[in-house]
């Protein structure tokens, strides 16, 4: 199981009105890259596919294919907004290691 952060829940759903994507899934995941190995995926989905688990957070529906979930289960996804940047942060506790930047992590 995923959660989001009530900030991210806010967030998301500003996006989405902005962007016109009422009725769009959040797909969040994980792809082979980076230099730690893997880098976090996020973006708005008009498909659920069979394998997919569906997390539901006020009005806001997040899918997640089976593969990613291994390496999201019991992660948080949280917003900032602040004097250093503004953007979505994962709080993973499956993560061994992260990269210098913070975009990529090893499990």
């Amino acid at each position: 199981m995923i959660q989001l952060s009530d900030r991210a829940i806010d967030k998301i759903k500003s996006i989405i009105r902005q962007e016109n994507k009422e009725g769009f899934n959040l797909r969040v995941g994980v792809k082979g890259g980076g230099c730690s190995g893997f880098t976090y995926v996020m973006y708005f989905d008009d498909q659920k596919q069979e394998a997919d688990q569906l997390f539901s957070f006020d009005e806001v529906n997040v899918v997640v294919d089976s593969k990613s979930l291994v390496y999201l289960s019991g992660a948080e996804i949280d917003y900032t907004d602040g004097l250093n940047g503004s953007g979505f942060v994962f709080n993973n506790p499956n993560v061994s290691r992260t990269c210098g930047c913070g975009n990529s992590f090893s499990a």
